[in-house]
Order: C-alpha cells, then structure tokens, then sequence
C-alpha cells in the first residue's frame, strides 16, 4: 500500500473560504444570467444573430488573450510567492496592466455601440449583451483593484510567502472573472 505523498497531503482549497463562498455566489448569478440569454435566443434567434452583427469581435478576441495572460500572470506569481520569490509583484503589476486592454477595449466598444445608437432599450439581446459585460467590466475592475492591493502588499513585503491565504484568494477571484470571460464571449460573440 502506497503512502500519500507529501505534496498530497498539503492539497488545500486555495485562499479563504469566504471568498470561495463568494465566488460561488457570483457564479450562480451569471449561471442565472446565462440562461436566460440562453433562453432569450432561442426565443428570438434572428434578433440575437442580428445584434451579434453589430458586435466586434476582434475586441472581445483581443479581451480575451488580455484576460488569459493576465490570469497567467497571476498564477506564476501566486507560484513565484509561494516559493519566496518576492519580485512577484512586477508580474501582478504586468497582469494589470495587461488586463487593461480588456478595459480600455469594453469602454471603446460600449461608447462606439452607444455612439451607433444601441442601449440597453434597443432589443432583448443589446439588454443581455450591455446588462451581462456591464456586469463583468465591474468584476474586472474590482479584481484589477484586489491585483493592485496584491502587488503593493508583496512589495511591501506584507506577503512573504509564509501565508498564501491573502495572495491565493485575490488570485482565486481574479480566475473566476477570467473563467467567466471564456464563457461570456463565445455566448455573446460568436454563439448568438
């Protein structure tokens, strides 16, 4: 019979379990949010492929390699943390900055969509599409706010390495936005 190996027996969730219960709360709503575009579309198919015409893609495909990267940035700073690596915080620093296209690109997208004259008045799928990435561009700016506390907490040397918990659970919430980006865009962008 084999013993667990010492890396096995260390396995945790990572971050507090608070944040995890938040997380999980976020992720029913868009769950909820999802469905009903879901069901919206399938109530009004030529109506969702038409606003899906107007969208840009080549913005929600530039978000998402934005979102991506960002998110690997986080976790090999989590990894770098973890391992006493203490100049991690240029990687989180790196990792706002890139998620910044994502902000930058959704704010050129919303003015130019409002500037065409759509809102969230103009039919069922401009309410989904500005209500849910309306909703998402406040959690990316929210997590961009926990990697910015993140990076200025490990340069300060308040995070060691010693306790994850801090580092882990702004990394667990910035992974559930990028996680609900790689669902949200294919939905809106390419599905509708």
């Amino acid at each position: 019979m084999s013993t667990p190996s010492a890396e096995t027996k260390t396995r945790h969730l990572p971050g507090d379990i608070a944040v995890w219960m938040f997380i999980f709360a976020e992720l029913a709503v868009f769950g909820i949010l999802f469905i009903g575009f879901t069901v919206a579309r399938s109530l009004d198919p030529a109506t969702f492929h038409a606003g899906r015409e107007v969208l840009h893609p080549w913005i929600g495909l530039l978000n998402t390699a934005a979102l991506i990267t960002a998110s690997y940035l986080v976790a090999t700073a989590v990894h770098q943390l973890r391992h006493g690596q203490r100049r991690c915080h240029l990687r989180l620093w790196l990792a706002v900055a890139i998620s910044s296209i994502y902000t930058i690109g959704k704010l050129w997208e919303y003015g130019n969509l409002y500037g065409l004259g759509y809102n969230l008045g103009t039919d069922t799928f401009f309410m989904f599409y500005f209500f849910l990435t309306f909703f998402h561009f406040m959690h990316v700016v929210l997590g961009q706010i926990i990697l910015v506390v993140l990076a200025v907490k490990v340069g300060r040397g308040d995070y060691d390495g010693s306790d994850m918990n801090g580092m882990e659970s702004g990394a667990s919430y910035w992974h559930m936005v990028d996680l609900v980006w790689l669902v949200l865009f294919p939905m809106v962008y390419v599905l509708a």
